[in-house]
């Protein structure tokens, strides 16, 4: 039996009014609130806590420093400005479709997510923009991979894995065939996980990377390397070798101070915790 939801957060005095929807798949409200330090930007937040950041004037900036990681993989797939295809598991706010579609206009998109109610919340406040081609998916991302022909992805993006909460089906060798399986042969999937120490799943999702692609990577800041410290680690994997021009474009990139792993030092962060 399901429990009503909790009473609505009342909208602040003056200014600007929160936008919120109840997510009964997810049993908690989401809100859209103003960055008080970005004219135009926005934060959504499920539950309390901010999911995604959308600076909606600029949609070719990215704030977290996740995404920004993310984001320059994906700059890196193509010559600029060439349009690509980008399969996105995980919308949140649709942040990366913005930026693709900002850095990259015509790119064909598909963004999957299991809470409709979600979907539709972002883009009734924050509608995608004009011209932006994204096929908006509300299923279960095991699915959707599934019904995906071969090869048909420049850019696969996995967000969706906190730790040890991940969905147990997504999590298995199956599930990240089938990312590959859908990736161009010189493509990338790039998949995101939070974790805590001593990222002991993140560790366990880049060996399995690892073991079914011809060459992995992990990006994510130097002070995480030990697993010492909570935070996101983006495990890139690819069907062909990796290129030694990325590394040094990543690391130039950041956000600093950056660690993009490779070979044996890929090797030590993926050898299980003690």
């Amino acid at each position: 039996m399901s429990s009503a939801p909790a009473p609505e957060p009342a909208a602040p005095d003056g200014g600007f009014e929160v936008p919120t929807r109840w997510l009964p798949g997810t049993g908690a409200y989401a809100e859209l609130d103003e960055d008080a330090y970005i004219e135009g930007a926005l934060i959504l937040s499920i539950g309390g806590a901010q999911q995604s950041h959308v600076d909606v004037l600029h949609p070719g900036r990215v704030f977290y420093e996740y995404l920004q990681r993310i984001a320059n993989v994906i700059d890196l797939v193509a010559p600029r400005g060439v349009p690509l295809r980008v399969l996105h598991l995980g919308a949140g706010a649709l942040t990366l479709v913005r930026y693709v579609q900002a850095t990259r206009p015509g790119s064909r998109q598909v963004a999957v997510d299991l809470e409709a109610e979600l979907l539709d919340f972002v883009l009734d406040a924050m509608p995608l923009p004009e011209g932006t081609s994204c096929e908006i998916i509300a299923r279960d991302a095991a699915d959707a991979v599934l019904e995906q022909p071969d090869a048909a992805f420049d850019v696969v993006v996995l967000d969706i894995f906190a730790g040890a909460d991940a969905p147990a089906h997504l999590t298995g060798p199956d599930f990240v065939a089938h990312l590959l399986r859908v990736c161009a042969e010189d493509g990338v999937v790039l998949v995101n996980v939070g974790d805590d120490p001593p990222l002991a799943f993140a560790r366990a999702q880049s060996r399995q990377l690892s073991s079914l692609a011809a060459a992995t990577a992990v990006l994510t800041e130097a002070a995480m390397v030990g697993g010492d410290q909570a935070g996101n680690v983006i495990v890139a994997a690819r069907r062909t070798a990796w290129p030694a021009d990325w590394t040094r474009a990543l690391l130039a990139a950041g956000p600093h101070p950056a660690a993009v792993l490779t070979g044996p030092d890929l090797a030590r962060f993926e050898e299980p915790p003690t």
